[in-house]
C-alpha cells in the first residue's frame, strides 16, 4: 500500500480526482433531496388520507393512536409514524393542499423539521409560503428559519431605507432595495 500511495501520478490525476469527488458528493446530495421529497410527498398523502377518512368515517383521536400503533408494529425501523407525526401530517396536508391538492415543490424540498416549524409559526398562508420559498432558496437552518419567523423577516424585508429608487433606474433600483 506505502508503494501506491508514493507513485508519481500522471499531471492530470489531481485534476481528475477532484472532479470526480465534485461529482460523488452532488450525486449524494441529488440522491438526499431526492429520497426527502418522497418523504414529504409521503406525509403529504397519508395527511390526505386521514383527513378523507375522518370526512368519511369520522375518525377520531383513538382510530388516529391505533393507526399509529399499527404502522409502528408492521414498520419497526421507520421512525416518523408516532401519533402526534400522524396529527402533524394531517395539518400539513391542510396546510398545503391549496385549490390544486398538491403540495408545492419548495415545500416537497424542505427536511421535516423545517415544515413543522412553518406549521407550527405560521397561520398566514403567503407568509408561510414566502418562507417555505426563502428557506430553500437561502439555505437557512431550521434555527435560520425560526428566528426569520420570530423576526418577521418576511415584513421586513426590502423595507431598508435607501436612495436607490432615485440613484438608479428602476429594474435596478428594486433588486438592490430586494438584496438589502
Amino acid at each position: 500500500m506505502a508503494d501506491r500511495l508514493t507513485t508519481v501520478l500522471p499531471p492530470g490525476y489531481p485534476a481528475l480526482l477532484a472532479e470526480l469527488k465534485e461529482r460523488i458528493l452532488r450525486a449524494r446530495l441529488r440522491a438526499v433531496s431526492a429520497a426527502n421529497r418522497e418523504v414529504m410527498m409521503l406525509y403529504f398523502d397519508l395527511g390526505r388520507s386521514i383527513v378523507e377518512q375522518q370526512a368519511q368515517d369520522g375518525w377520531g383521536r383513538g382510530v388516529i393512536d391505533r393507526l399509529a400503533l399499527d404502522l409502528k408494529l408492521e414498520f419497526p425501523d421507520v421512525e416518523g409514524f408516532s401519533p402526534r407525526n400522524l396529527w402533524r401530517m394531517r395539518a400539513f396536508y391542510l396546510a398545503w393542499r391549496g385549490d390544486s391538492g398538491i403540495l408545492p415543490q419548495s415545500v416537497a424540498e424542505l427536511p421535516w423539521g423545517h415544515n413543522g416549524v412553518l406549521l407550527e409559526k405560521l397561520r398566514d398562508v403567503p407568509a408561510r409560503r414566502w418562507y417555505a420559498v426563502n428557506a430553500l432558496e437561502r439555505g437557512w437552518s431550521r434555527a435560520a428559519l425560526t428566528a426569520h419567523i420570530n423576526g418577521r423577516l418576511h415584513q421586513r424585508e426590502g423595507m431598508a431605507i435607501s436612495n436607490f429608487a432615485g440613484a438608479l433606474p428602476p429594474l435596478t433600483s428594486d433588486l438592490a432595495q430586494q438584496a438589502t
